[in-house]
């Protein structure tokens, strides 16, 4: 196991007409011995272009990459002491699993066939599946076939695992199956893991630390919870969390906001943070906005809606609310799935101040959060 480092690594591509094209910009990071590290962010975001430069598949265009505090730029990806999975698994169809996860130690090591077989032997119990070790490809699930490409990994021993989406071909069941998964195995063999994703539930379920990329640049890296609760920026505080978080541009006015459709009382640590600040963005998460029946406003901090739509999923309905009679542009709320809500409905929405979030309006820079410290003091720490 090591310290995995990237600083300023860069990465620019040239195209066809000879302009360049930045793919990943000035990211730096670093990953601790045994840290399971998610990056996580749209398509294009550079997310994969990073970790194929940590595999050596790609060559940094600037920066560096520092493997146990010892530079790893420019050696061969046979050389850096790192396995990769990845999202199409690879396996070599006219091979058994066994052979497929012993193939890579026989070409690369001088070890024994005894020594390789112990080592497959061992990774297949690790993953449940020494049944399957005499069958192809062909005559596995998905996956199946996904397990005994980690085996592939496992059985070289690396100093770092990379994953480059290895759930997405995956049914939704299986994915969350093979979530919990790869955390057991993660957390029993205690590797630095650096794991690319562009599922957010994935990153929040399984990381240590997230680290969220936008257009080539580094957002936030920080525990799910960090990125959850306290976004460094207004994309990061957007593309955490499903729904995502609701958004209302305003303008301060003193200890007020002035919406479009409404006014919002601040208190006065919100009136601090935002000091200077003309233009912001009002946020706040769909679980937060509190619905009560109603039509009269207690308060400046609640508001007059009416019910547009209402998505049932089970153990929680997501209820799309409008100001006024008028439902136009509207928010999310979350609600219990025993509560009965319907379109047409007129209710009393609630943003309560501890849980809102500001923005910089030109920048997008968080200016407000809650705190981590909101917790319910009632509920035990497990």
């Amino acid at each position: 196991m090591a310290q995995l480092e990237l600083d300023a690594v860069r990465k620019v591509f040239t195209d066809d007409d000879g302009s360049d094209i930045v793919a990943v910009d000035d990211v730096t990071v670093d990953i601790e011995d045994g840290e399971f590290l998610v990056l996580v962010g749209p398509s294009g975001c550079g997310k994969s272009t990073t970790l194929r430069m940590v595999a050596g598949l790609e060559t940094a265009s600037g920066g560096d990459i520092r493997l146990g505090g010892r530079s790893i730029v420019g050696q061969k990806p046979q050389d850096r002491d790192i396995a990769m999975v990845f999202q199409s698994y690879a396996l070599y169809p006219h091979m058994t699993s066994r052979e497929n996860m012993s193939f890579g130690l026989e070409e690369s090591t001088d070890m024994t066939d005894e020594e390789i077989d112990e080592r497959v032997q061992n990774a297949a119990e690790l993953l449940d599946i020494p049944e399957l070790l005499d069958r192809k490809p062909a005559e596995l699930s998905g996956g199946q076939q996904q397990r005994v490409a980690l085996g592939r990994a496992i059985v070289r021993d690396p100093e770092v695992f990379l994953m480059d989406e290895p759930l997405s071909n995956l049914d939704a069941k299986l994915r969350s199956q093979m979530r919990t998964e790869l955390q057991r195995i993660q957390e029993d063999l205690d590797t630095t893991t650096v794991y690319v994703t562009h599922d957010q539930t994935e990153a929040m379920t399984m990381g240590d630390r997230i680290a969220v990329l936008d257009g080539g640049e580094l957002q936030q890296a920080g525990t799910p919870l960090e990125c959850y609760h306290r976004p460094a920026n207004r994309f990061v505080a957007g593309f955490i969390g499903e729904p995502s978080m609701n958004f209302f541009d305003a303008t301060v006015r003193g200890d007020r906001l002035v919406a479009d459709r409404f006014e919002y009382g601040l208190r006065e640590a919100a009136v601090n943070d935002v000091a200077g600040a003309e233009g912001v963005t009002l946020g706040i998460r769909p679980e937060d906005v509190e619905v009560t029946p109603g039509t009269e406003p207690a308060d400046d901090n609640e508001f007059a809606t009416v019910v547009d739509v209402v998505e049932p999923m089970g153990n929680e309905n997501a209820v799309y609310l409008g100001f006024g009679a008028d439902p136009t542009d509207p928010f999310v709320a979350t609600v219990g799935g025993m509560r009965r809500v319907e379109a047409g409905q007129r209710v009393i929405a609630r943003f309560p101040p501890d849980a809102i979030h500001l923005f910089d309006a030109t920048t997008g820079e968080a200016l407000h959060s809650r705190s981590l410290e909101d917790a319910d003091p009632a509920e035990p720490r497990i």
